[in-house]
Order: structure tokens, then sequence, then C-alpha cells
């Protein structure tokens, strides 16, 4: 299989499977629907977040004994089971509980080990580019995911549907990461076995001593950032009045336009200074958010600023993950990334929804503003450091 059609593939199942994440963005009109609420949603997230941090641990053991490719393709399918339950289930009850298991097992592996797959096809200089290339698809199957959503809702589908339908991409994205499993082996830089990419106690150790740690605290503290701004971005729309469908457009159509400008770019003479300023306009995107109310102009223009501070500067910070870390360490260390990721990813969603519930939305957007300017200002420190 020629080199070219080996990435159209990889990334068209990147794709395919990226959507079920957009779909959670759903979960509080899903819930709604059998009579639960915003707490609800973030108890099944935060089991959701237990079983991917777990399985994001043990993602280089298994990817060891299975194969990273098939690992890849088993954990499409677990995904593809997970949003099947989560359209079948009428309560809340132990089919959201499974469904939560098996969404979080098949993210957590997806997730941590797609770019370390990626990784054995490029050289060190093409990672910015390549992890730009790959965060686009996996941007464009989760925000293309809820106006999907938005579009069959307004035809007459129920949200079910809409869950039903995303499961069936998901196992045609399995089906795709099975049949590359020895055409990507064949076009690997590295020749022979591939080396373990266990992570364990003394491989985090090492990599917490490594500058690898700065960006593995960093992408915890925007993942909970954009938890916080998108998981519960219907309910934020049905409070002012505004159309979350056209967020989600906006701020998925930005980000792919400036990854895909991102991906001829290698990260400049600092690119850590260049985190920091896309981070900064992430924290005045939030800042906006506060103060527009039902406006629905501004409502898109924070879609905008979001997608530019936060999409943008996302793929140069794990292009800095592994270009921070110690050589024979790399796997780990994105495995590493990956798990703090989904630590705040959804594990945020418990505290926003606890926020919603018990303070309102206002109180939530205060915590978001405020760890939002902490990791703009770590990239800053990080970038004077370097000139140092």
């Amino acid at each position: 299989m020629p080199r070219s059609i080996v990435f159209t593939l990889f990334f068209l199942a990147v794709f395919l499977q990226a959507g079920a994440y957009g779909l959670t963005f759903m979960l509080p009109k899903l819930f709604t629907g059998f009579g639960a609420n915003e707490k609800d949603v973030g108890n099944m997230l935060a089991i959701t977040t237990i079983a991917t941090l777990i399985t994001v641990y043990f993602s280089g053991h298994l990817s060891d004994r299975f194969g990273r490719v098939a690992t890849l393709g088993i954990a499409c399918f677990s995904i593809a089971l997970a949003l099947f339950l989560y359209g079948w289930s009428k309560s809340v009850g132990i089919s959201l509980i499974f469904a939560s298991i098996f969404l979080g097992s098949g993210w957590g592996l997806t997730y941590s080990l797609a770019p370390v797959t990626l990784t054995r096809l490029i050289n060190a200089d093409e990672r910015v580019q390549y992890f730009a290339l790959l965060s686009v698809f996996v941007m464009a199957g989760f925000g293309l995911s809820p106006v999907m959503s938005s579009q069959m809702l307004a035809a007459g589908f129920s949200v079910a549907d809409a869950f039903y339908i995303t499961a069936a991409l998901c196992a045609v994205s399995g089906l795709l990461f099975l049949l590359l499993i020895k055409p990507i082996r064949a076009h690997s830089l590295v020749s022979g076995v591939e080396p373990g990419s266990s992570l364990t106690v003394s491989s985090i150790k090492l990599i917490l001593k490594s500058r690898a740690l700065t960006p593995v605290i960093m992408v915890c503290l925007g993942a909970s950032v954009f938890a916080g701004m998108t998981n519960f971005q219907t309910v934020f729309a049905e409070n002012r009045g505004l159309d979350y469908a056209a967020y989600f457009l906006a701020y998925t159509v930005t980000v792919i336009v400036f990854r895909v400008v991102l991906s001829r770019f290698k990260g400049g003479k600092s690119p850590y200074r260049t985190i920091a300023v896309l981070q900064y306009i992430m924290f005045g995107s939030v800042v906006l958010f506060m103060v527009i109310g039902g406006n629905q102009m501004l409502y898109i223009a924070v879609a905008v600023l979001f997608g530019i501070g936060y999409g943008v500067s996302y793929p140069i910070l794990v292009a800095m993950a592994a270009n921070d870390a110690d050589t024979d360490l790399v796997p780990q260390t994105l495995q590493l990334f990956a798990l703090t990721y989904f630590i705040g990813v959804f594990g945020f969603p418990l505290i926003a929804g606890w926020l919603i519930v018990e303070v309102g939305t206002m109180m939530l957007l205060v915590v978001v503003t405020v760890l939002a300017v902490i990791e703009a200002t770590m990239a800053a420190r990080r970038a004077l450091q370097r000139k140092v």
C-alpha cells in the first residue's frame, strides 16, 4: 500500500472515531430526555474518567501485547458499543455505567496510541506538522458531530439516533485500523521489533524529572478549560437564548483552517512563546464569553477566538511534549500527556456539573478563566527560560 494511502486511511479512521467525543457534548440533552440533570452527566463522565485513566496507564502494556494498530481497532469497537448503550439507555443505571466504562477505555486507547503510532512513521522535525494534521481530523470529527446531531434533531430524529449513527462510524473506523496493521508496519521508520512502550511508575518518575513535565501539566489545565467551555455549551446556550450549533460550527471551522495552516509550521524559534500568545487569546475568549449575554454575533466571535487560542496551541504542545521527552521515553511521555489530558477533559465536568447546579454557570466561567490564565502564564515562563 502506498505511503500516501496509508496516511489517508489512518487519518480517516481517526476522523470517524473522533465524533464519539463530540457527541458527549450532547449528553446533557440525552439525559434530560429521561429526567436526569447535569450532575448525572458529571457522574457518568467521572466513571469515564476513571476508566480512561486506567486504560491510558495500561495502553502501552496492551499495545506491546497486541500491537499498536490492532489495539486502536479494538478501541474503536469499544467506543461503538459505548455509544450504542448511551442511545439505548432510558434511565441512569447499569447500562450507562457500562457505556461510560467502554467510552473511557476506547477513547483513552485511541487518544494515547494514535500519536505514538504516528511517531513511528515520521521524523522528529515533522512532528508539529503531522500532529497538527492529526488534530485537524480529531477536531473535524468531534466538532462536526454536535452539528450533525443538531441537524438530525431539526429533521425530527432523536438524540439517541445520533448516538447510533456515530456508533456505526466508529465501527467502520475499527475496521480501517485493522486493515492498516501490515501497511503501517511496512512503512515504519524503525525496523525490527518496536521498543516497549509500557508506562510504569519508574518511567513516570523519569518523565516528571524531565523538561516534559511542563507540557504534561499544561495539557491538564487546557483540557479543563476546554471541558468547561464545551461540555456544557448546550446549557450555556439555552440559558442565554443562543444557538449552540453555530458555536460548534464556528469553533470547528476555525480550528480546522488554522491547524491546516499550522501543518506547514515547525514551531518557530520559540514554540512556547507561540503557545503563550495563543493561550492568552484563549483566556480573552473566556472573559468575553462572560460578558456577551445573548449576543449571537459575539457568541460566534468567542467560538472563533477560542478555536484560535486553544485549538491551535494544542498540537504545538503535543509536539513539545515529544521533543522535551528523553528519546527512549517518547511513547511513555505521550501516554502520560494523554493521561493528564483526560484528567482534565473528563474529570473537570464533574466539578463543572456541580458548579452549574449548586452555584450557577457564571462561577464555572470564573474558574475556567483562572485555569486559562495559569496555563498561558506557564507557557510564557517556559519561553523566557528558553532564552536564559
